[in-house]
């Protein structure tokens, strides 16, 4: 050691700089991980705390949202490049480690943020939350992450294409292989519309409106939003896209229930439900899956135009609950009850129209929950099962002979869709399908039929499946 050195006074201990919006970023990572929560529950009251407590402006809120969903929708990809940098299994490093190091490699790899940036605020953080021992190991990995750019990346760690299909997409698009196969196989087709769907799974979707009629109507949002923050809806008639970040809950129709958020492909489903033609009377609806509402209330708005009555069913109470709150002012009669589906307290034959919006994997809205695609597991879809064809079954049986019948999911998986309404229509008999197609008008892409699958990346809607079934016996 030369005697400059040992005159040289050690450095001062300097504080880790507290960054709120990282600090907010991981929170949410963390009651992801350790709650199963979702993102989209656990967000909004961070920020609402962080606006309160630290004044968050937009700007903050917006690059928040954009670490913790941005890092949820390519953990699959950040775990594999983590993994090439570290010199133990990903399983043995601590998780709250993992969401420092993918909040990391996000901003390295997948916004705008300058590298050195990324790196300084990203050990600054683990310094606060990890300890200053562990910050040591998270800037060792991500000044390895750092000297590659993504595409780099993705050649060293994704299995060629040509050698494992499934495992490159699942790599590269940052799914769970048995995520590619399950929606490769329900799409149909080569390697372009797989892409392309993975590719919108990860896209930050649209926040759509619908205006519930008699309550209100798009021309009144549009007019409140201005032409910079509102656009019409694509398919639905009651649809208005909000610019990106439009706050609904600051829109008086919103506040007050005349209007709602809800998915345009949501909302075609219930438009085509209550558009099918039925023989006889049209007085009496039932909605079997009510929860939270959204359908509901846009259903009951359209059989109020008809003057017809409807029956919001849901068997958790607490989703009853919101069910009735959805509902509430609807210019027409209604009832909300809480009630199993599968042992329905209404007699056979009692609805002309019955909607069963039934409880699935999900993988329909991974862009909305991106952490769902990480959390299900293929065994899942055998505890859906049996509950799906149920609540079929008893909806048929709910219908009078004449009525209609629409079963709808939010997953393209065969095994929730197609699967299940073959099965049930082998067992039960006297019912027939009808063509879902012609009642979702001007909407491109809808397939053979006679029942309909949407795609994000065909429809830029969540991927909701519908199939109508008219009772003949």
């Amino acid at each position: 050691m030369s005697e400059q050195s040992r005159r040289r006074p050690p450095k001062p201990y300097r504080r880790p700089k507290k960054d709120p919006v990282r600090i907010l970023a991981f929170e949410a990572l963390r009651a992801v991980d350790e709650r199963d929560a979702y993102a989209n529950l656990v967000l909004p009251p961070l920020l609402k705390k962080a606006r309160e407590k630290e004044g968050f402006d937009g700007r903050d809120a917006a690059l928040a949202t954009e670490l913790v969903y941005g890092t949820l929708r390519r953990q699959g990809t950040y775990d594999a490049v983590i993994a090439a940098c570290i010199d133990r299994p990903l399983r043995e490093v601590d998780p709250p480690v993992l969401d420092v190091l993918a909040l990391g490699a996000h901003q390295l790899l997948g916004t705008r943020i300058p590298t050195h940036a990324a790196v300084s605020a990203s050990v600054e953080l683990a310094r606060v939350v990890l300890g200053d021992g562990r910050a040591k190991f998270v800037n060792a990995v991500l000044r390895k992450i750092a000297q590659q750019d993504l595409d780099a990346w993705l050649e060293q760690v994704a299995p060629p294409y040509d050698e494992d299909a499934e495992d490159h997409l699942a790599v590269v698009h940052s799914h769970p292989r048995w995520v590619v196969s399950a929606l490769w196989d329900a799409l149909g087709g080569g390697r372009a519309g797989i892409e392309d769907l993975l590719e919108a799974d990860n896209e930050r979707p649209e926040v759509t409106l619908v205006a519930r009629p008699g309550r209100s109507t798009p021309d009144e949002l549009l007019d409140l939003l201005g032409e910079e923050a509102g656009l019409p809806g694509r398919w639905s008639p009651y649809a208005v896209r909000l610019a990106e970040g439009g706050e609904p809950g600051a829109i008086g129709p919103v506040r007050d229930g005349r209007a709602g958020v809800q998915d345009e492909g949501s909302q075609l489903v219930a438009i085509a439900l209550a558009n099918a033609p039925v023989d006889g009377p049209d007085a009496r609806w039932l909605d079997g899956c009510a929860g939270p509402g959204g359908k509901a209330a846009l259903l009951g708005a359209l059989a109020a135009e008809r003057g017809a009555a409807l029956l919001a069913s849901e068997k958790q109470p607490h989703r009853a609950r919101l069910v009735d709150r959805a509902l509430s002012g609807n210019p027409g009669p209604y009832t909300v009850i809480a009630a199993d589906g599968t042992r329905p307290p209404w007699r056979p034959g009692s609805f002309d129209r019955v909607l069963v919006d039934v409880p699935c994997s999900g993988l329909g809205a991974l862009r909305r929950r991106p952490e769902a695609r990480w959390r299900r597991r293929p065994e899942d879809l055998e505890g859906f099962g049996p509950l799906q064809r149920g609540l079929l079954t008893e909806a048929l049986r709910a219908v009078r002979v004449g009525g209609v019948v629409g079963y709808a999911t939010c997953s393209p998986h065969l095994a929730e869709t197609r699967v299940v309404v073959d099965d049930v229509l082998k067992r039960h008999g006297g019912a027939e399908l009808i063509d879902a197609r012609p009642l979702m008008p001007g909407v491109p892409a809808l397939g053979d039929g006679p029942d309909v699958q949407l795609w994000p990346h065909l429809h830029g809607t969540d991927a909701m499946y519908l199939a109508l079934l008219r009772r003949t016996a």
